[in-house]
């Protein structure tokens, strides 16, 4: 069995660190197609107002302060991405919530799927301890490709798009961090951006749409950003209808803050079976998964800090032992809070000594198009290693706004991993006080009479 009992206690970390705070901003959205004649076409109804090759991020407090509670304050989110909760299932919540399985866009979506054709696998169940229950199952045969029981990675079904779980590519550090974007980020981005460092950001659509600016960030940096769902659930324990929302949702609201819609997305937990890859195949998503994981998430919890550094040492040992001569690798990492990020600065340099490449998953793949907009074109593995650049996305030439940049030596490194151990993240989220919606209306009325 691969799925820890501990997923619940990482759910609750989750929501500890996003999600201290309601939505109640207003304002208009797209509109949505009513009739889907392709279901694949899905995203262009999605009406963005976001160039993602010529994002500017504003210079607030919370965008250039290294201090997470200065980050973590509310802030308004920016013009070109107007909030409507009423558009949106709720924070943290499976995604059907708030009606959004009722939608005339989602049922667009979901009635011009022939789910005739999807795989006969049964919606798995949870134990009371939150950990998946896997009685009766044959492991043996593993008919359904469940990752959570097997690590299988090659579906069973037809139709259905194989997992990416390593880079192919020798020497090769595929790197990957899940569960942003941290409202705290500012120093592990700034850090990345000062070292030139790409990596593929596993996006969770309720932070989207509460830290808009941090999802902007990602894709102004030249970052891959990938789909990590809405409400970070086991998804073989969802039914078709929340798998797709939890999806689709999730989808829109990268397409709509950041102007790019993925075509890679990963399971929570790595949870997923055939039928799950089914649903994500309709949307043109491939399942990216990993082959090392760090267990960074547990540190200080279920895993002692010290234990979390020595499978970073371990695993950074095997590229100088020459374990990945011959192909690389995908390591889970995460930006789920101070101790992670943390974590990804102190290691990073060990990381680059130790692997010929460190990069992300869709440039280590040669995937140049990693969007469904061709507008954003990604370089070459050979082209990246040799820092020839990919003309068409301006974003990897782009600089991110700071107010300080970290400088590339070990000492800077440092400081900004202590600056971040110290650190408590706060999230404030997207909300209107009530003399905010007072002081609106005056502005309003002031403007009309």
């Amino acid at each position: 069995m691969y799925i820890k009992i501990s997923a619940i206690a990482v759910t609750f970390l989750q929501i500890a660190s996003f999600s201290q705070a309601a939505t109640t901003a207003k304002s208009s959205s797209s509109s949505a197609a009513t009739t889907l004649s392709n279901t694949q076409d899905y995203w262009k109804s999605f009406n963005s107002l976001v160039d993602p090759n010529n994002i500017t991020i504003a210079s607030i407090l919370q965008t250039t302060s290294n201090d997470p509670t200065v980050e973590c304050t509310y802030y308004q989110p920016p013009s070109n991405f107007a909030y409507d909760e009423s558009e949106w299932p709720t924070l943290w919540e499976t995604a059907t919530s708030n009606g959004m399985a009722e939608t005339s866009e989602f049922k667009a979506l979901y009635n011009s799927i022939d789910w005739s054709k999807a795989p006969n696998i049964s919606v798995r169940t949870l134990n009371s301890d939150g950990s998946i229950d896997m009685t009766g199952y044959d492991e043996g045969t593993d008919p359904d490709c469940w990752w959570s029981a097997t690590t299988c990675t090659k579906p069973k079904h037809d139709n259905v798009n194989e997992d990416i779980y390593t880079c192919l590519e020798p020497d090769t550090w595929g790197l990957t961090y899940d569960d942003g974007p941290n409202c705290s980020h500012n120093a592990f981005y700034d850090y990345l951006e000062a070292q030139n460092i790409k990596a593929s950001m596993f996006y969770i659509g309720s932070n989207v749409v509460n830290w808009p600016y941090g999802a902007q960030r990602g894709q102004k940096a030249g970052h891959h950003l990938a789909d990590h769902t809405w409400s970070h659930q086991l998804m073989t324990t969802l039914n078709n209808t929340e798998v797709l929302a939890e999806l689709y949702y999730t989808q829109k609201a990268i397409k709509m803050v950041t102007g790019v819609t993925p075509k890679h997305w990963r399971p929570a937990f790595g949870d997923v079976d055939d039928r799950v890859r089914w649903i994500a195949t309709q949307l043109n998503l491939t399942t990216i998964l990993w082959n090392l994981d760090t267990d960074d998430w547990a540190a200080g919890t279920s895993e002692t800090l010290d234990d979390v550094k020595k499978t970073y040492e371990d695993y950074i040992e095997m590229g100088s032992n020459g374990t990945f001569k011959n192909s690389g690798q995908i390591t889970l990492t995460h930006e789920i809070d101070n101790t992670t990020m943390s974590l990804a600065i102190e290691f990073l340099p060990k990381i680059r000594a130790a692997y010929k490449n460190v990069i992300d998953i869709a440039t280590c793949s040669n995937i140049t198009y990693p969007y469904q907009e061709t507008t954003v074109k990604f370089p070459t593995f050979s082209e990246a290693v040799s820092n020839v650049s990919s003309t068409t996305n301006t974003t990897t030439a782009v600089p991110v706004a700071s107010s300080s940049s970290v400088a590339a030596n070990s000492s800077s490194v440092a400081a900004v991993a202590a600056n971040q151990n110290s650190a408590t993240t706060t999230s404030a989220g997207i909300q209107i006080h009530p003399n905010s919606l007072v002081l609106f209306v005056f502005v309003i009325a002031a403007y009309l009479f």
